[in-house]
């Protein structure tokens, strides 16, 4: 998948209004995404997407202040800092978080996104993996 392809998915599975709302959804969520997980397993994601996709992730995995196992974070920390870094309320994060992971979880291959899972708490990976149509209770 290439990246307009990507930030296309993302922004049609959103509902978002421009290109530009659908690439600060992506990057919201895969840099909080990248302080989440091992910083090994977020190079490894960031390889399998669009280089321009990857970099959110890799920019973050790599800052030297970064512990290499991921920062330990409830499941409503992860969901505010993406709505802070997307500059949307948490629900409108929340959602757009989804459509994100959906469309990576289709960009990549293997066994990856079921690494990424079992990196997260329960709670967090059943928000984040109901998909773009799916509800969470």
């Amino acid at each position: 998948m290439d990246h307009d392809t990507f930030i296309g998915q993302v922004q049609a599975r959103a509902h978002l209004d421009s290109r530009g709302a659908a690439e600060a959804a992506t990057r919201a969520t895969l840099e909080t995404l990248a302080e989440r997980i091992p910083a090994s397993l977020a190079d490894n994601l960031a390889a399998q997407l669009p280089r321009e996709v990857g970099e959110h992730l890799r920019r973050v995995a790599t800052a030297p202040d970064q512990p290499d196992t991921g920062v330990r974070m409830e499941y409503r920390e992860f969901l505010d800092r993406v709505a802070q870094r997307a500059g949307a309320d948490t629900a409108k994060a929340t959602h757009e978080a989804r459509s994100v992971v959906e469309v990576v979880g289709e960009a990549t291959e293997g066994s990856l996104m079921s690494k990424v899972r079992q990196s997260l708490d329960d709670e967090l990976a059943r928000i984040l993996f109901a998909g773009s149509t799916g509800s969470v209770s």
